[in-house]
């Protein structure tokens, strides 16, 4: 999972960094922070939903995991914090690799 969700991120910041032309680290930076931003507004909206849009409560048939509250609270947060490492580096490396790009067509066209 962390390896699918560095890749998307490191293409969304090169496309970012590709598009900006300049300081693709910012571009890479702007891309998560959007990412941020948009995923606390949805985790907003899910809760002024509250329970009524809840649909794992309304369905019985799906199995229960048989693991405590503690493992789940401890495993999430390790994951949680691991998805935002990730996801932050990925982003800021496809920045700078997008920049990269257009230094290279700048000293192609600078050397003809």
């Amino acid at each position: 999972m962390l390896a699918i969700i560095f890749v998307s991120y490191l293409a969304g910041g090169y496309v970012a960094g590709r598009m900006a032309r300049f300081n693709g680290l910012k571009q890479g930076l702007g891309v998560w922070l959007w990412a941020v931003i948009i995923a606390i507004l949805a985790a907003g909206a899910g809760m002024l939903a509250g329970a009524r849009f809840d649909i794992l409560t309304r369905v019985n048939s799906l199995p229960r995991l048989p693991l405590s509250q503690g493992t789940l609270n401890t495993g999430g947060i390790i994951l949680a914090i691991g998805i935002v490492a990730v996801s932050l580096i990925g982003a800021l490396l496809g920045g700078l690799a997008g920049m990269r790009y257009h230094r290279r067509v700048d000293r192609a066209g600078l050397a003809r």
